[in-house]
């Protein structure tokens, strides 16, 4: 094992920062918070967070195949989703299901998931049931089961990905497997998948029609992973990334010599 110590005004950033210094997915890697930043919502203040990421060395070295390359352009992705990806439906999804075969359970991982997040969701003063799922070894699904919780999704989703993050870190400290965990309300996993999906086909229709380049928003990796596989089969089109976290972006470029 080897790593390596960053900061960053959140621990979220502080991971980015890591997994872009090293090429590697965030489930490549185990995270240890070293220094968290100075008190207030969800860890976010003026002190810094300090974290150290360790990754096995084979890791490391298939990382260096997928490396991007100097200009900073990210290849699509291969069609490998980051979290398990709904069968797609006619309508927009209903309440998600846990994969078949996943029944609640209750074991000392789970103990720790549901501890941690009940303490958490305490102190953000939010009511919601913690219901975890075991889809298979190692890992987790948690759905947050409660009334209006809009406010524990945030927008485009940043508090429910930091609350999976913190989850993460705080049930993976100290272990020798780490354990994936993985944090859903409202169906919103789901349903931003869907918009995504939906987006890119629109905006690959103007790229195909005015044969002109389109920049989409900043988005976070998973999101920008959902661009990349959409749009991957399709013939015209292609599609690269540009910047750095947290303003990186997707572009959805015009194939020249197409016809």
């Amino acid at each position: 094992m080897r790593y390596i110590d960053v900061t960053g005004k959140t621990e979220e950033e502080a991971v980015r920062k890591a997994l872009e210094q090293l090429h590697l997915d965030r489930d490549d890697v185990s995270v240890e918070i070293l220094e968290r930043a100075k008190s207030g919502f969800l860890g976010i203040g003026s002190t810094p967070a300090r974290v150290r990421v360790s990754y096995e060395l084979d890791v490391a070295d298939e990382a260096e195949v997928k490396a991007e390359p100097p200009r900073a352009e990210e290849k699509k992705l291969p069609a490998k989703p980051v979290e398990k990806k709904p069968e797609p439906k006619a309508d927009m999804p209903q309440e998600e299901k846990p994969a078949a075969g996943a029944d609640i359970c209750v074991n000392d991982d789970v103990r720790r998931i549901t501890e941690f997040l009940s303490g958490l969701l305490e102190h953000m003063e939010c009511t919601a049931e913690v219901q975890v799922y075991e889809e298979e070894k190692n890992r987790y699904k948690v759905i947050l089961v409660g009334q209006k919780l809009g406010a524990l999704i945030g927008r485009r989703g940043e508090t429910l990905d930091a609350i999976q993050q913190l989850t993460n870190y705080a049930v993976n400290s100290g272990r020798d497997k780490r354990l994936r965990i993985h944090v859903d309300a409202e169906n919103y996993r789901a349903k931003r998948e869907q918009s995504l999906e939906s987006l890119a086909n629109k905006v690959a229709g103007k790229v195909l029609k005015y044969r002109r380049s389109v920049t989409l928003e900043p988005m976070n990796a998973y999101e920008r992973h959902v661009i990349h596989a959409a749009l991957q089969d399709k013939q015209g089109v292609t599609t690269y990334s540009i910047g750095t976290e947290p303003n990186r972006r997707v572009v959805v470029a015009y194939e020249r010599g197409n016809r």
